[in-house]
């Protein structure tokens, strides 16, 4: 456990936060900075693409749904 202590608080850094920390001391090439930040990106829209899908499934959503709503 990493915790930041300021004047006044101490701040407990997550998991992330921490990874994030020691990318800091890694010198990356552009080219490599950009393939990171591409992989983050299709990270989360994988989350958040796994979230539609079950918001999706929950409600019970079809194809016809969706043809409806893109004719609205």
């Amino acid at each position: 456990m990493l915790a930041i202590q300021t004047k006044n608080q101490t701040a407990i850094l997550s998991n992330v936060q921490q990874e994030i920390l020691k990318l800091y001391a890694t010198e990356l090439l552009e080219n490599e900075l950009y393939e990171l930040k591409m992989q983050l990106a299709r990270f989360y829209a994988q989350k958040a693409i796994q979230a539609a899908d079950k918001i999706w499934d929950e409600k019970g959503y079809s194809a016809a749904d969706m043809d409806n709503w893109l004719n609205e």
